[in-house]
């Protein structure tokens, strides 16, 4: 049976606002929700009272919230604090989905916990919510030199990285079923077995 207590309930991904960062890195979390919305037909609206975007729907059986932030990745705790605490979804029922420099195009993991690691996305909702939501990691590869960081996850991927992080995004959105369900553990286990 699986264990009710960290079914996930809210699933955010981290990214920036409009169509110019639309399919720049640093919006990987961002497609991970969006591909959830078009696979269970869940309707993505403006959310201004909580500065995102968001739907309400079910997924393999479970009644979910999807949340995109519209504040700069920064600033993503004020739209991910307040929405969290209205609906009062606790950490344990949250997947942050989110890019991760240090893991390559095509790598993606599931963990539990941990600090920011210095993503600022992270860095603005850790303080005020403790750290012990889930995250989903969606590797975009470093550029190899921290100066080039700023330009590397505000531009878009060639599309031979593009396909490894879809391809990744596609294996992890197979798997919600075990997430929202609550069997954590498994879905840890399937998600981070994935080799591209």
């Amino acid at each position: 049976m699986s264990d009710r207590k960290t079914s996930i309930s809210l699933i955010v991904g981290l990214g920036n606002p409009g169509k110019e960062y639309a399919q720049t890195r640093h919006n990987a979390g961002c497609w991970f929700v969006e591909r959830l919305a078009e696979q269970y037909g869940i309707v993505l609206k403006a959310d201004p009272r909580f500065h995102g975007i968001s739907g309400r729907g079910h997924i393999e059986g479970q009644d979910v919230r999807l949340l995109l932030p519209t504040t700069f990745m920064n600033r993503s705790g004020q739209s991910v604090v307040p929405f969290a605490r209205f609906y009062q979804i606790s950490p344990q029922h949250m997947l942050i989905a989110h890019d991760e420099l240090d893991m390559n195009p095509g790598i993606i993991r599931l963990k539990t916990g941990g600090g920011h690691g210095g993503h600022n996305g992270l860095r603005d909702i850790v303080p005020h919510t403790g750290p012990d939501f889930h995250r989903l990691r969606i590797g975009i590869g470093h550029p190899g030199a921290r100066e080039r960081v700023s330009g590397h996850v505000l531009s878009k991927a060639p599309a031979s990285e593009q396909s490894l992080m879809d391809d990744a995004i596609h294996h992890a959105a197979g798997r919600i079923q075990l997430l929202v369900n609550g069997d954590i553990q498994q879905a840890m286990n399937q998600i981070n077995a994935y080799k591209p």
